[in-house]
C-alpha cells in the first residue's frame, strides 16, 4: 500500500438517491418526523421502565437497552442524512465517515445479539416460569446485555479499521445516503478478500446464529403455549412474545437483505431504500410495537402520565396561595 494513495482521500461525497432530486425533500420531511418519533418514543420507554418499579425486570431492562441503542443508532445517521438532503455540498470527512460507520455497524451488531438474548429471556419466562427469577437473576441479565454491547463494538471496530486502512486511490464518491460499509468497500482499489471473509464470518455469527437461536427459542415457546389449557392463558403468554417477534421479523428481514443477498442482485436504489427501512423505520416502530402490544407498558404510561398531571394540578393550586 502506498501512503500517497491512502492520504489522497480526505472526504467522501454521498450521492445516494441523487438521481431522484424530486423525492429528496419528501424524504427530508419523512426522516425528520420519524426521527422525532424515535427520540420521543424510545426516550419515553426508557423513562417509564426506570420510574415504574413493576417494570424492573430482565425483559424491560433489555427493552431499555434496545431503546437506548435505537436512539444512538439513529442519532449517528439521520442528522447527517438530513443535512445531505438539504445541502448542495453532499460531503463528509473521512473521520466523520469512519465514526458514522463504526457507530452504526457496532449498534446494528449489538441489536442482533440483544434480540437473541431477549428471545432467551422469553423462553425461560414461558417454558420455566417457576425457575425464571433464579435463572434470569440480575447478575446474569446484566452480563448478557454487557456482552451484547461488547461483541457488537468489537465486530464494528475490526471491520471499520480493516476497511479504512485500505487505499481508496482518489475514488471518494459513495453511491449511498450514509457511510455504509458495503458501499465503501466498492471504492477500494486493492484486494478486499480479507474484508469479505471477515464480513461473511460476522454475518454468520451475528445474523444467522442469533436468528437460529431465536427460531429454536420460539419453537419451544410455541410448544409450551399450546400446552396451556385455558384460552386466556395462551393469549397472555403469546402477547408477551408477539411484540418481540414482530421486531425480530422487521429487523432481521432488512438486515438479511442488506448483508446476505447474492452479489448479482445488487441494486443501489434497493440498497438505499432498504437502508432507510433498516436505519429509520425499524427504530421508529420498536417503541410503538412494544407500547401498543404490551398491557404492562400501557398501564405504566397511564400511571406516569396521571402522576405528572396530578403534580401539575397541585402546583397550579399552590400558586395563588404562595402569591
Amino acid at each position: 500500500m502506498k501512503m500517497g494513495n491512502y492520504s489522497a482521500v480526505t472526504e467522501f461525497f454521498l450521492v445516494g438517491l441523487s438521481k431522484y432530486p424530486e423525492i429528496q425533500l419528501v424524504l427530508f420531511m419523512l426522516c425528520l418526523i420519524m426521527y422525532v418519533i424515535i427520540l420521543l418514543g424510545n426516550s419515553l420507554l426508557i423513562v417509564i421502565s426506570i420510574l415504574d418499579s413493576r417494570l424492573h425486570t430482565p425483559m424491560y431492562f433489555f427493552l431499555g437497552n434496545l431503546s437506548f441503542l435505537d436512539i444512538c443508532y439513529t442519532s449517528s445517521s439521520i442528522p447527517p442524512m438530513l443535512i445531505i438532503f438539504k445541502s448542495g455540498r453532499k460531503s463528509i470527512s473521512i473521520i466523520g465517515c469512519a465514526l458514522q460507520m463504526v457507530i452504526s455497524l457496532g449498534l446494528g451488531s449489538t441489536e442482533c445479539v440483544l434480540l437473541a438474548v431477549m428471545a432467551y429471556d422469553r423462553y425461560v419466562a414461558i417454558c420455566n416460569p417457576l425457575r425464571y427469577p433464579i435463572i434470569m437473576n440480575k447478575v446474569l441479565y446484566v452480563h448478557m446485555a454487557a456482552w451484547s454491547w461488547t461483541i457488537g463494538c468489537l465486530n464494528s471496530l475490526v471491520q471499520t479499521v480493516m476497511t479504512m486502512i485500505l487505499p481508496f486511490c482518489g475514488n471518494n464518491v459513495i453511491d449511498h445516503i450514509t457511510c455504509e460499509i458495503l458501499a465503501l468497500l466498492k471504492l477500494i482499489c486493492s484486494d478486499i478478500s480479507m474484508n469479505v471473509f471477515i464480513m461473511t464470518v460476522a454475518s454468520i455469527v451475528l445474523l444467522i446464529i442469533p436468528l437460529l437461536l431465536i427460531f429454536i427459542s420460539y419453537v419451544f415457546i410455541l410448544s409450551s403455549i399450546l400446552r396451556i389449557n385455558s384460552a386466556e392463558g395462551r393469549k397472555k403468554a403469546f402477547s408477551t412474545c408477539s411484540a418481540h417477534l414482530t421486531v425480530v421479523i422487521l429487523f432481521y428481514g432488512s438486515a438479511l437483505f442488506m448483508y446476505m443477498k447474492p452479489k448479482s442482485k445488487d441494486t443501489n436504489t434497493s440498497d438505499e431504500i432498504i437502508g432507510l427501512s433498516y436505519g429509520v423505520i425499524t427504530p421508529m416502530l420498536n417503541p410503538i410495537i412494544y407500547s401498543l402490544r404490551n398491557k404492562e407498558v400501557k398501564e405504566a404510561m397511564k400511571k406516569v402520565l396521571s402522576r405528572h398531571l396530578s403534580l401539575l394540578k397541585s402546583r397550579k393550586a399552590l400558586r395563588p396561595v404562595i402569591s
